[in-house]
C-alpha cells in the first residue's frame, strides 16, 4: 500500500508497548505512523525513531486534522481505558493494530483500539471487546472472550470458551483452563493457573 493511503498513526505512550505498538504498525500495511503523544516523556524526549512526541495528552483535541486514527498504547488497564474514553470524547477515531506476525482467525471479532502482537494467536470465534491487548506468544483459543481493556501478558494462555472479565490482567505465562472465568478487574500472578 502506498505510503499516502496508509491511515495517519497516532500513538498515546511512548514507553515499552507504545513502542512495541508503533513496530507492530510499521511492520504492518494500513498505518504511518506519524506522532508519539506520551504524559511520562521527558521535557528533551521530542521525537522517538524519528517520529515527533507532540507532548502530553492535553494535546489530544489539537491533534484533529493532523492524524487519521489513534491506539491508547499503554499497558495499564485503567489508564488505557480512562485515556481510550478521552479519544472517543475527542470524537477521535481509534485504531486496531495486529502484528504482521500475529494469527488471527477470519471469524474472530477484534474490538477497536486493541493491540495483537508479533506471535499471537486469535483462534476461531473469539471475541475481544475494546482497548484489549494480546501480548507476544499469548493465545486466545476457540470461543474465548476478552473483554473490554483485559490484558494478556507473554505468553499467556486462554483455552477454549474461557473468558477474561473487564480490566482484568493475565501475566507473563499465566493460564485459564477450558470454561473458566475470570471476573472483571482481576490480577492473575505470573504463571498462575486458573483451572475449573
Amino acid at each position: 500500500m502506498g505510503e499516502q493511503l496508509k491511515k495517519r498513526l497516532l500513538i498515546i505512550g511512548a514507553g515499552g508497548h507504545g513502542r512495541s505498538v508503533a513496530e507492530a504498525a510499521l511492520l504492518g500495511q494500513d498505518y504511518a505512523l506519524t506522532a508519539f503523544l506520551d504524559d511520562a516523556a521527558k521535557p528533551e524526549q521530542h521525537h522517538l525513531w524519528g517520529c515527533p512526541v507532540w507532548g502530553t495528552t492535553a494535546m489530544l483535541a489539537d491533534c484533529r486534522g493532523r492524524i487519521d486514527t489513534v491506539i491508547v498504547a499503554i499497558g495499564n488497564n485503567a489508564l488505557r481505558e480512562a485515556l481510550h474514553q478521552q479519544v472517543k470524547a475527542q470524537g477521535l477515531t481509534l485504531a486496531m493494530v495486529v502484528h504482521p506476525a500475529a494469527m488471527v482467525s477470519p471469524t474472530a471479532t477484534i474490538g477497536e483500539g486493541s493491540a495483537i502482537m508479533a506471535g499471537a494467536i486469535v483462534g476461531t470465534g473469539a471475541q475481544l471487546g475494546e482497548g484489549v491487548i494480546v501480548n507476544c506468544g499469548a493465545v486466545v483459543d476457540h470461543d474465548c472472550v476478552v473483554e473490554s481493556f483485559g490484558h494478556l501478558g507473554v505468553h499467556a494462555g486462554m483455552a477454549g470458551g474461557s473468558v477474561l472479565g473487564r480490566s482484568a490482567w493475565m501475566p507473563v505465562g499465566s493460564a485459564l483452563a477450558y470454561g473458566v472465568k475470570v471476573p472483571a478487574g482481576r490480577v492473575l500472578r505470573a504463571g498462575e493457573v486458573v483451572e475449573a
